[in-house]
């Protein structure tokens, strides 16, 4: 805990030497000191609005599922810490990852297999596509080199996720010129219950036609479009892309990073289509939000074509593969999701959010309000006042993220009504101000 005298020179030591994400360095605005966390709330070194604690509306950037503190989830790295915290992955191996690359491959959709795993949420990404570039180039098609996605997606900040991001709308296209052409599709019509548009779905059956010997891999966001706009698409559009890969000898990407383990109501996004991908990328909320983990999970048919090359292996190898604090924490996580308590927990949150949010239908600049599992939006006609809206947020001692002309909340599976209401009500006062 920071001496409250020492405060002023904490935050100056940061403006002077931290730069944070997606901020200019040195910093304009002074991020909140947070001292601890416990359950749903951040407790700060000097309050905010008259409140020394907030609820965390965003799941520390939606991974942080079971909420801060969470006993379970501190026994297991207490556990593991007392055995080992690292040891190198190549050549060695140890029980945490095996169980939990057992425990990955038995959830996800079949036939999902084989568990890469790495650090964070954009190198599963950056392996996917290396998988299926590498597929490609050991059964002899080195040309199948492009990706296909469709517009309106993010898929992370290194260098193969930024090509598949949004091209004009995201924010890599300082980048144009230097990354990877891929092919990009319209993006798809929204609405969850909508159902596929024959027109779009003939849209992606020409891109197929014209660029099927060229591309490797489709990879998409499952359901929800998350930083890329929060938008929610029809499961159809998920059962329409793996015909078409089918028919045309492509492989499928699904990025469940934002939206795997119940975030949409399902276990995966996949399975609101009850479609399985060749290639799964999984992070964020993988071990509940305690240290970076994410995983790549691919089908034998994948690994076994990398193996036919004459380079039959996955050139790929993170320091911290497999590190066994994470890979212990992830299965404490993955015990209390399995335990079904997160079904209910998602659709008490769900109802919440639909009640709670629809008061911001009734504000002038609210554009739309659309919820989904445990994911509540309300989009506005206009970019949010980033600074006003959290400011009316912590005012109802809540925080929140806004961003682009979003104000969203993502909260932690074990909010109660009284706190979820609180966000509610949050959320509603900065798309007011926003």
């Amino acid at each position: 805990m920071p001496d409250p005298r020492r405060v002023p020179e904490l935050l100056e030591l940061d403006r002077a030497h931290v730069w944070h994400p997606y901020a200019p360095m040195p910093g304009r605005a002074a991020p909140l000191l947070v001292e601890s966390a416990s359950g749903v709330r951040l407790r700060l070194a000097e309050p905010i609005e008259g409140h020394v604690e907030l609820v965390d509306a965003m799941s520390s950037w939606w991974a942080a599922i079971h909420g801060y503190a969470h006993p379970v989830l501190d026994a297991a790295v207490r556990d593991q810490l007392s055995r080992m915290s690292h040891v190198m992955f190549g050549g060695l191996t140890h029980e945490p990852a095996i169980r939990l690359a057992g425990r990955l491959a038995e959830i996800t959709p079949d036939p999902l297999e084989h568990v890469f795993l790495v650090d964070s949420g954009s190198v599963a990404v950056e392996v996917a596509v290396k998988m299926c570039l590498q597929y490609w180039r050991s059964l002899g098609h080195p040309g199948r080199h492009r990706l296909l996605t469709w517009r309106g997606g993010y898929h992370g900040d290194t260098f193969q996720p930024m090509s598949v991001c949004d091209p004009d709308k995201g924010m890599h296209a300082l980048w144009t010129g230097v990354l990877p052409r891929q092919v990009f599709a319209d993006a798809p019509p929204a609405g969850f219950d909508a159902g596929p548009d024959p027109a779009y779905t003939a849209h992606l059956a020409q891109l197929f036609e014209q660029h099927a010997h060229e591309v490797a891999a489709v990879i998409v966001e499952p359901v929800v479009q998350n930083a890329g706009g929060m938008r929610f698409l029809s499961p159809g559009y998920l059962r329409v892309l793996r015909e078409l890969c089918d028919e045309h000898g492509v492989l499928l990407v699904f990025d469940e990073i934002a939206t795997g383990f119940g975030r949409t109501g399902a276990l995966f996004a996949a399975d609101h289509a009850g479609v399985a991908p060749d290639v799964m990328c999984l992070g964020k909320a993988l071990t509940g939000g305690y240290l970076s983990m994410a995983a790549t999970i691919c089908t034998p048919e994948v690994a076994h074509g990398i193996g036919r090359g004459d380079f039959p292996v996955l050139a790929h190898g993170p320091t911290f593969m497999g590190n066994p604090l994470a890979a212990a924490v992830a299965g404490a996580s993955l015990d209390l999701l399995t335990s079904g308590a997160w079904e209910s927990q998602v659709k008490r949150i769900e109802a919440g959010l639909r009640s709670g949010l629809a008061h911001a239908r009734r504000l002038s600049g609210v554009r739309e309000v659309r919820v989904l599992g445990a994911i509540g939006v309300v989009q506005l006609d206009h970019d949010v006042d980033v600074a006003a809206a959290t400011r009316a947020a912590a005012q109802h001692g809540v925080w929140i993220r806004p961003f682009r002309d979003l104000v969203y909340t993502m909260p932690p599976y074990v909010v109660d009504d009284a706190d979820l209401g609180r966000i509610t009500t949050a959320i509603v006062a900065a798309a007011a101000v926003g």
